[in-house]
């Protein structure tokens, strides 16, 4: 998903606040007409039911409109179960009764036990340890085949559980595990429904739960469209050949660079010289494998200015030397080479900064190689500087482990001169963290922020991360999002612990139904989280030393290990209850109540439920 809100399609831009609100009334009624329209023929085909409660359809469904044609999708995604155990957790079956295991087999007894399935429903996805817990993934399967979007994750401590979701279904109906059409006539189906071409990664054949009762087969099948830069993951109906939902992969040496910590050319450029982390990249950022290389790629990053004429075009130098001067008054084209190298630099930065925080190999990172080190390589992420497609935006595109995530960056025509985002970190740290969120959420597999909710906190971890990279000092500060290609605050409000400053809670999700918003809600909530736990613990400037005490650090700690923990396509509560766990996986719940007191301030206290009423409350003991 794209950096701003408005038509996706076209990456127009967050207007301001009063703008928005005149577009809003001046456009109301037509778009009400329509809405009317195209709600009556997907009730006439069968593709929704009518009428339905609108905040928790947020949490199972998504309508998204897809390819040139702009086609409508609604999919299904079942409500997740989530649960956490605190301090204390809770003993897996196979401890109780004496017996050694793995991490697999203990998360599987206990879903066998805690669901009621037998074992051959279960088939395991991925896993991997941190240096708290171990993560395990599963899907159900029925009749030997995986059921795409009913899935299940377990955390383990030691011989405990200590937090498991799952969105497991019991179907009144389930299709015949042989399929009528070919993958041949799927593919066709896909290409022609999307607005696409098939890209050639192998198709599979997974069950679908259309919804709570009907469970339907399917071929799954890769489009791309390159004109438009969409990346989908299709189902086609294996008997119909209707495509019943669709996942969408797109989230809208010396280098002379702005610094990691900086916003924008407007806090000047340094020249660094091997700003790499040797722990996180061992060779560097010029080497993979036994190739060195003297462009901009390497292990981790590839960032090229694309041409219609010469392809991908990286940046080179026989010494690695990437010193360009930026001119402030000059064009884009102008500035080609500094932002290229700033892309290369800030997306490197990046991988370095959450590979101490655990997002490694094996807990499904991009990388070229991974050195023998486990989990799915050959997927590093791919940088496009000035990229044609669009403008006034940037996206991030992040398929399963294994593939790579492929970053968009496009030119703003909003100033004069023209500017590029590839230039303003924070909008670089907003696309990589999608890589982030998508790959842990869900053990991998890239599908599990797809209901509107769990997409608007994609959006918000997105912001909350650039907002972190950019905190500088233990002094509490506002943040804003864009200010060098927009000329002001992209978002509605600054992030702040002013609730004058910024009145967002969790009960404006009610009328913030559009992803990018619902994302200012949940990126206010962490920027609360932030300055709590800087005020209490203190800055540390050296952000990745992940071994220290301060606030800032345990922040990104409990935000990276609480994407694991928490369930497929989760709620706002569900992701609330997970960094809570996450305090007490890793800190013993010194932090609970300091977490529960920044919820709460924002509507999200322990009396919230999914009607997006605020809640103030704080649990007993706070």
């Amino acid at each position: 998903m794209g950096v701003v809100g408005g038509d996706e399609s076209t990456g127009a831009p967050r207007s301001s606040q009063f703008l928005r609100s005149l577009q809003r009334s001046l456009t109301c009624t037509m778009a009400f007409v329509a809405k009317l329209a195209a709600i009556a023929l997907l009730i006439a085909q069968g593709a929704i039911a009518a009428p339905w409660d609108a905040s928790v359809r947020q949490t199972t469904h998504r309508v998204r409109s897809v390819g040139p044609k702009g086609a409508q999708f609604q999919s299904y995604h079942p409500e997740p179960v989530f649960e956490t155990y605190g301090v204390e957790g809770v003993v897996h079956p196979l401890a109780k009764r004496g017996l050694p295991s793995t991490n697999e087999e203990a998360a599987k007894a206990f879903l066998e036990e805690k669901l009621g399935v037998k074992a051959d429903a279960l088939a395991r996805k991925s896993g991997h340890a941190t240096d708290v817990v171990a993560n395990e993934y599963f899907r159900q399967k029925i009749n030997n085949i995986p059921v795409a979007n009913a899935v299940a994750n377990v955390a383990l401590k030691g011989e405990k559980v200590v937090s498991f979701g799952a969105s497991f279904v019991k179907p009144k109906s389930v299709a015949a595990a042989t399929p009528k059409l070919t993958k041949e006539d799927a593919i066709a189906k896909a290409e022609a429904a999307v607005g696409g071409k098939y890209n050639n990664w192998p198709t599979a054949l997974e069950y679908f739960a259309k919804d709570s009762d009907h469970v339907v087969l399917t071929h799954v099948v890769q489009v791309q469209n390159a004109e438009t830069q969409e990346w989908y993951e299709a189902f086609v109906d294996a008997n119909s050949g209707e495509v019943i939902n669709v996942v969408s992969f797109v989230a809208d040496a010396s280098y002379r660079v702005v610094p990691f910590t900086s916003q924008s050319p407007d806090d000047g450029f340094q020249t660094v010289t091997n700003p790499q982390d040797t722990t996180s990249s061992p060779n560097g950022w010029h080497q993979y494998g036994t190739t060195t290389t003297t462009v901009t790629s390497g292990n981790n990053v590839l960032a090229y200015k694309s041409s219609s004429s010469t392809g991908t075009t990286s940046q080179s130098s026989a010494t690695n030397n990437y010193v360009y001067n930026f001119n402030a008054a000059g064009t884009p084209a102008a500035n080609k080479d500094p932002a290229t190298v700033n892309a290369f630099y800030v997306g490197n930065m990046m991988h370095d900064l959450l590979y101490r925080y655990g997002f490694t190999e094996t807990a499904y990172n991009f990388q070229r190689n991974n050195n023998g080190k486990g989990g799915a390589q050959n997927d590093h992420v791919l940088i496009s500087v000035q990229d044609a497609s669009g403008t006034n935006n940037a996206n991030f595109a992040t398929p399963a482990d294994g593939q790579s995530g492929q970053m968009r960056m496009f030119t703003w025509t909003l100033t004069t001169p023209n500017r590029d985002g590839a230039l303003e970190n924070d909008i670089v740290v907003h696309e990589f963290t999608h890589g982030l969120t998508n790959r842990l959420t869900g053990g991998g597999t890239g599908r599990c922020l797809q209901t509107t909710e769990a997409g608007g906190m994609g959006e918000g971890w997105s912001d909350a991360l650039a907002d972190w990279t950019e905190w500088n000092s233990s002094a509490d500060r506002d943040f804003t999002l864009g200010k060098y290609v927009y000329g002001k605050n992209i978002r509605d409000y600054p992030y702040s612990t002013s609730k004058t400053t910024n009145p967002l809670t969790y009960g404006t999700l009610k009328t913030r139904t559009e992803v990018h918003d619902a994302g200012e809600v949940w990126a206010t909530m962490w920027h609360e989280i932030f300055a709590a736990l800087i005020a209490k613990s203190g800055f540390s400037a050296d952000k990745n030393n992940a071994a220290g005490t301060a606030g800032n650090i345990v922040a990104l700690h409990l935000l990276v290990d609480a994407l694991q923990l928490q369930p497929c396509n989760p709620t706002f509560i569900a992701a609330r209850n997970a960094i809570i766990q996450a305090d007490a996986n890793r800190y013993g719940g010194a932090n609970k109540c300091l977490l529960w007191t920044a919820f709460a301030k924002r509507g999200l206290g322990n009396g919230a439920t999914t009607t997006k009423t605020d809640s103030t409350t704080l649990p007993s003991g706070c």
